[in-house]
């Protein structure tokens, strides 16, 4: 059974940080790329920041370059997002996302989500 889990989300003062984890389980994790997500309230579910499967590349969005770091840990299965110089408009939910390709067949998992405040 495949799982992404987050944690880390919480409510920060703008200029804070906060570091997101997405624990992987149920595929072969070194295969996948991975990439962050998220979601504020009224708007469309956006692309934060990807890296390859061997981490050796990563892409940001332009309003996150940075100030937020995506990271892979492919011995322990983790992905991990860091948040520097955090804004308001950072509020939303941020979602994991698994995706990898397997013969014909391509795989495309997601997290619950974790909820990210930035507020004074």
């Amino acid at each position: 059974q495949v799982q992404l889990v987050e944690s880390g989300g919480g409510s920060v003062q703008p200029g804070g940080s906060l570091r997101l984890s997405c624990a992987a389980s149920g595929f072969t994790f070194r295969r996948a790329g991975m990439s962050w997500y998220r979601q504020a309230p009224g708007k469309e579910r956006e692309l934060v920041a990807a890296i390859t499967s061997s981490g050796g590349e990563t892409n940001y969005a332009d309003s996150m370059k940075g100030r937020f770091t995506i990271s892979r840990d492919n011995a322990k299965s983790m992905a991990y997002l860091q948040m520097n110089s955090l804004k308001p408009e950072d509020t939303a939910v941020y979602y994991c996302n698994a995706n990898y390709e397997l013969g014909p067949n391509e795989y495309d998992y997601w997290g619950q989500g974790t909820q990210v405040t930035v507020s004074s």
